[in-house]
């Protein structure tokens, strides 16, 4: 059976403009294209221990009512340089998945954009844990019954996939560009983007999907309620970057998950977390099977030393937590 798991890391000041009096307080607004605030969310470790490496048992949600926007970051880990030679593939030592669920499908793969630089592939597989009715649109085209959306870039050796989304239960996994020694990097741990609810795993629920490939925006519309947009804003050697914006706050439901696995520390996609308060001195670091989570403006998930399985995959890092929208790019 094919699931999400074995089928594939500035705030700015505020500008104060000449303060406005206003009652007994003085309020000095914003200048024009100032970034608003960074904000702490409540970040809540759910990991469980598990001998199979196949299966997702690192779980740590973000939560807050007010959050609009925020960046998620796949940044190629510390050690990346030092590789020469990679580990990807499935480790199935201790795993028993005759119990989890089936839903058949017809097998087929669709490629519905595609230009000289950049293009949409997406596939049903023979089998999948959910069943998917999901439409996934592009321009005038929409496909449905996809368990799997992949997106490629053209890279220094031809078409690179460099970001993944699974209709059935939300999940992404994102990874930057292959670094120079490397001819390509693996994919590690997955995240969620949308209200977050418990189906045998956590999932995000989406009512549609649609793409524009001009902005390399994704627009998600969620079964619960609201929308957000997932864009590429940034991808190269070092990292990939998607500024994430909902159409209102997330209320009731975690807004974002994190869900990968940890074994030990030599066979981990995350091993290690780290973590930020808005006011703090100093980062929190632990060991992501120790973190008790809390409140928090940056956490930084990945692994300090190599690992047996994914040994490169990427760091993954929620960041930027804001209750406004972000600001529109500089002319």
């Amino acid at each position: 059976m094919l699931t999400t798991r074995n089928v594939l890391a500035l705030v700015l000041c505020l500008a104060g403009a000449p303060a406005i009096a206003q009652g007994p307080a003085a309020v000095a607004p914003p200048a024009p294209g100032a970034q608003p605030p960074v904000v702490a969310v409540d970040v809540l470790n759910k990991s469980e221990p598990v001998l199979c490496a196949e299966k997702d048992n690192v779980a740590i949600e973000f939560a807050s009512p007010k959050v609009r926007s925020f960046r998620i970051e796949a940044t190629h880990p510390a050690y990346i340089g030092s590789l020469m030679r990679d580990s990807f593939a499935a480790d199935w030592t201790d795993c028993d998945m005759t119990g989890d669920p089936v839903f058949p499908a017809q097998p087929r793969k669709v490629t519905f954009y595609e230009s000289v630089n950049l293009w949409l592939v997406g596939y049903t597989f023979p089998g999948f844990w959910r069943p998917n009715d999901v439409p996934v649109r592009v321009g005038d085209r929409v496909e449905r019954g996809l368990h799997l959306i992949q997106v490629w870039v053209l890279d220094r050796e031809g078409g690179y996939e460099t970001l993944v989304l699974y209709p059935p239960d939300g999940y992404w996994r994102a990874r930057p560009l292959p670094p120079s020694n490397l001819r390509w990097a693996a994919y590690g741990s997955s995240f969620m983007v949308g209200p977050v609810e418990m189906d045998g795993r956590p999932v995000v629920n989406l009512k549609e999907i649609a793409f524009d490939p001009a902005t390399r925006t994704f627009t998600l519309q969620f079964t619960a309620g609201g929308s957000a947009q997932v864009k590429i804003a940034k991808l190269d050697q070092e990292q990939q970057v998607l500024e994430v914006t909902f159409d209102k706050p997330v209320e009731g439901k975690s807004f974002a998950a994190l869900r990968s696995m940890y074994i030990t520390e030599f066979n981990a996609d995350v091993s290690r977390v780290a973590a930020k308060a808005p006011d703090a001195k100093s980062w929190l670091e632990e060991p992501v099977m120790a973190f008790k989570g809390g409140r928090f403006s940056d956490v930084w998930t990945g692994r300090l030393v190599p690992s047996r399985h994914n040994t490169s995959a990427p760091d993954t890092s929620f960041r930027a937590f804001r209750e406004t929208p972000p600001p529109p790019p500089k002319p």
